[in-house]
């Protein structure tokens, strides 16, 4: 999908490709991304602006030139920059439908999650001579190629599994390590 093919019939093949008008207008209201119809008038024209802002060349101002000249929306650079910000949990669903189309499921459909604790000695000298560490424990999942979870603790968190949220059948991959990253 490029900037062009929002003006044209691809566009339909792209929103039935998501689930059509009315799965658009459910899913942003489950998000919270679109409130009010000022300047835009509907959820599948809010998805067109994301889409033609972050898949095209144009920054706010000729995305919203562009939008008022195709009869899209009429809408400052300020206000659909607002409007994008509230967006980003809305469109993650989204292009992950269009991103998993025609994947095979990995391992039988499970997720198959690794698992990391890392141990980083906090800055200063009082900090080094009595061992303090910061330690980030994360989850990234494999067929997503994405973190899951990220946390943040002191040298009392110490690494369990149970910090990150497992669903069943997930599959956990984890290094136990107790050396520090020097």
């Amino acid at each position: 999908m490029t900037h062009e093919t929002l003006l044209n019939e691809d566009w339909q093949s792209t929103l039935s490709r998501l689930g059509g008008k009315a799965a658009i207008e459910a899913s942003v209201c489950k998000f919270r991304a679109f409130l009010r119809t000022r300047g835009v008038s509907c959820a599948t024209d809010l998805l067109r602006l994301v889409l033609a802002y972050s898949l095209g060349s144009m920054g706010l101002r000729l995305t919203s030139a562009w939008a008022a000249s195709a009869g899209l929306a009429d809408i400052s650079s300020v206000a659909l920059h607002k409007r994008l910000r509230k967006c980003r949990a809305w469109m993650e669903p989204l292009v992950s439908t269009l991103l998993s189309e025609g994947q095979k499921p990995v391992a039988g459909g499970r997720r198959i999650r690794l698992l990391d604790g890392t141990a980083v000695p906090k800055a200063g000298k009082a900090a080094k001579e009595n061992n303090k560490l910061w330690r980030l424990h994360c989850t990234f999942e494999l067929p997503a190629e994405r973190f899951s979870f990220l946390e943040l603790s002191d040298e009392k968190g110490g690494g369990r599994l149970d910090r990150t949220p497992f669903a069943k059948g997930d599959i956990a991959i984890a290094v136990r390590s107790s050396s520090a990253v020097r």
